[in-house]
Parts: structure tokens; sequence; C-alpha cells
């Protein structure tokens, strides 16, 4: 079984993002043994650039330790790929690795350095998204990616 790790930075607030995330992890444990692993934003003092930086380089530290497997990021200039991708995309990872490790940015995204030692990038979209949302976006998209692997009926 594959073993999936997702990374996210802050926690989530609202009750009826929690209720989403715990219904998709409900889905998804049939499938995959997954965990969200939650780490403090390390938020810039200001907009300078220097700030984000120094910011988004103690967000990497944090992100690294918690890093297993197969690292993959979020990013907006990551590869795009619709469901059916995504879901063949995993399905042939699980037969390279049993672990991989998926990292949401926060509102600053993920620092260059970190961005370099992830072996894929995807991106969602070229929107952004509030990053407690992508959690609930990324768990609907595994969810739906082992239904269509499995040919189980929920993809349309």
């Amino acid at each position: 079984m594959l073993k999936i790790n997702i990374v996210a930075i802050g926690d989530i607030k609202e009750q009826y993002l929690k209720e989403g995330l715990s219904e998709y992890l409900k889905r998804i444990s049939r499938f995959a043994d997954i965990k969200i692993l939650e780490i403090k934003e390390h938020n810039p003092s200001s907009t300078n650039p220097n700030d984000i930086s120094i910011a988004l380089q103690k967000d990497a530290v944090e992100i690294k330790k918690k890093i297993k497997g197969y690292p993959i990021c979020l990013d907006i200039t990551g590869k795009s790929l619709d469901s059916v991708e995504f879901s063949n995309y995993l399905d042939k990872l699980s037969l390279k690795t049993s672990e991989i490790t998926i990292i949401i940015g926060a509102s600053n995204g993920l620092s260059e350095e970190l961005k370099s030692q992830c072996k894929d990038k995807i991106s969602f979209s070229k929107m952004t998204f509030p990053h407690q949302l992508m959690r609930l976006i990324l768990l609907e998209q595994i969810y739906r990616a082992f239904t269509i692997v499995n040919n189980i009926s929920y993809h349309k």
C-alpha cells in the first residue's frame, strides 16, 4: 500500500474544511496510508522580498524534516495534469516507490532551493488558492485518482 504524506503549512481553522478533509482521508484510507503533516508558518515581517525569502527558508528547514520517500511539490510552474493523467502518474509512481511526500506551500509559496530538491512539480492551476483549501482539493484529486485506477464509479 502506497504511503502518502502531505506536508502543509499552517493549521485548518474552518470547520467545513476540517469535515471535508476528514471525509477524504477516510475515503483514501482504503487505497493508501495517508497522513497530513502540519508545520508552523514562518510569516515574513513585511512584504520586503528579503523578509519573504527568510520566511521561506525557515519553512523549508521544517518541511525537509518531514519529507519521506519521493518528494513532490505543488507549484504554479509545475506540470499541469488532468484527473486521468494524475491518476496514471500516481499509479506509475506507486510502482517505483512505496512512499511519497506532497508539499503544499504557504501564501508565499516554497523556496527555490526546496523546489529544486523535489523530484516533480505539479500545478493544479495557474490560479492561486488558499493553502487550506488546496489541501481539500488535493485530497479530492487523490481520491479521484484511486477511483479511476481501480475503475470505481466516481470520476464522472
